[in-house]
């Protein structure tokens, strides 16, 4: 049996979304057609509205609504403290601490010379220029522990050290809950690198 255009165009765009096979935007495609028509016009609503009003910070790349973002516009964060993240949602997952109180910058990916992404491809000029202006004590990279995340970590503080500016490295090591068995060396290496005193 075939399906009308319209349930096929909705089920090929949604097998654009990351982590959307064939079945899965199947069931998705039927979920919408079976839904009362206002839950669907509420979601092409949104769908709309993000493209039309979410854009980046013009300081710090993250996602928002309004510009300057929330964490670049408030007074009671520590703007001489800057956490490099990879992506939006990296801010996102440190904010959930509730220990970090500076200002971010995302760069919107990682160095992958492999996939073509140099440090032109990255917002790494406007990190360069915040911390330029003198107004910046640390810059903490907290990319992610790849092979991607490591190499743009080095490559940042390579240009970030001659300006003066104290460069740290987040922790990594054995997550809380894991056994230390099944940890692979570099994890380990990490762990004792990043121990301290209790």
């Amino acid at each position: 049996m075939s399906y009308p255009d319209p349930l096929l165009r909705l089920i090929e765009q949604l097998q654009k979304l990351p982590s959307i096979g064939p079945k899965s935007a199947q069931r998705l495609a039927f979920h919408v057609l079976k839904a009362p028509r206002e839950d669907a016009e509420r979601l092409a609503d949104a769908l709309r509205e993000v493209k039309e009003r979410v854009r980046h910070c013009s300081i710090c790349s993250n996602i928002t609504d309004s510009d300057p973002c929330v964490y670049c516009s408030r007074p009671d964060r520590n703007q001489r403290v800057i956490c490099v993240v990879e992506e939006p949602a990296n801010v996102e997952a440190i904010e959930k601490t509730r220990d970090f109180n500076g200002a971010y910058h995302v760069l919107m990916g990682t160095l992958s010379p492999l996939q073509g992404i140099g440090p032109d491809a990255l917002r790494i000029k406007g990190l360069l220029a915040r911390v330029a202006t003198g107004d910046v004590d640390e810059v903490i990279l907290a990319t992610n522990p790849t092979v991607e995340g490591e190499a743009t970590a080095l490559y940042l503080a390579k240009l970030l050290k001659p300006l003066g500016v104290k460069v740290t490295r987040i922790g990594m090591g054995v997550p809380v809950g894991s056994d230390l068995e099944y940890a692979d060396e570099v994890t380990m290496t990490r762990a004792l690198e990043g121990r301290r005193e209790m």
